[in-house]
């Protein structure tokens, strides 16, 4: 079993910063794919921003040059640390390890950015 735990959600407003993290614990074999995906009300989950296997980063065009991906292996934690919020970055934010459709997923932080 995997576990992963986030924390850095919160309100925060427009053009603030907030920093994510999640750990990962258990029966990891590696960190190598992770990243971070959010959900805002009544839309499907995207990905926001995400390690692959061949140690490249992702992002979705929409937080490019605001949200920067980093990961501390010794911790096995990831980081998304987004800048410049915009209103419609509001989203439950997921991470997530080992891939979208085997991978394990984290319960949730809350983003709220207020105009």
């Amino acid at each position: 079993q995997v576990q992963l735990v986030e924390s850095g959600g919160g309100l925060v407003q427009t053009g603030g910063s907030l920093r994510l993290s999640c750990a990962a614990s258990g029966r990891i074999f590696s960190i190598s794919v992770m990243g971070w995906y959010r959900q805002a009300p009544g839309k499907q989950r995207e990905l926001v921003a995400a390690f692959t296997s061949s140690g490249r980063t992702n992002y979705a065009d929409s937080v490019k040059g605001r949200f920067t991906i980093s990961r501390d292996g010794a911790k096995n934690t990831v980081y998304l640390q987004m800048n410049s919020l915009k209103p419609e970055d509001t989203a439950v934010y997921y991470c997530n390890l080992g891939g979208i459709v085997l991978g394990s997923w984290g319960q949730g932080t809350q983003v709220t950015v207020s105009s």
